[in-house]
């Protein structure tokens, strides 16, 4: 059992979008992440997606929708459900679910 300190690991994270395990329990992965820009459009079938938004304003595109984030705010994108973030100013979050979804690996975000 560790305690971690989120504002610390916020902190260290250096590359928008990538994701930071922060922990792990019955088998979801707690994830920290910053962002500014948006990322690609993307789909995770697997899973579904929770974001809890710490600091800024994120918008969570969806085809049909925009779902606006504010601090302290969450929103869970179901699985399948094609979505792309997007923040104007730098954003911290927490990630919830089964395995880390960023989609850094798939190309730098549009800044």
């Amino acid at each position: 059992m560790n305690k971690v300190n989120i504002y610390e690991e916020l902190a260290s994270i250096k590359e928008y979008w990538s994701q930071k395990i922060i922990g792990e329990a019955n088998g979801q992965l707690f994830k920290l992440a910053k962002g500014i820009g948006e990322t690609k459009w993307h789909l995770h079938e697997d899973q579904d997606e929770l974001f809890i938004l710490y600091k800024g304003q994120l918008t969570i595109q969806l085809r049909d929708e925009n779902i606006e984030l504010f601090e302290g705010e969450m929103f869970v994108v179901p699985k399948g459900v094609e979505h792309c973030p997007k923040a104007h100013e730098e954003v911290e979050f927490l990630i919830v679910g089964l395995s880390i979804t960023s989609n850094r690996a798939g190309g730098k975000p549009n800044l």
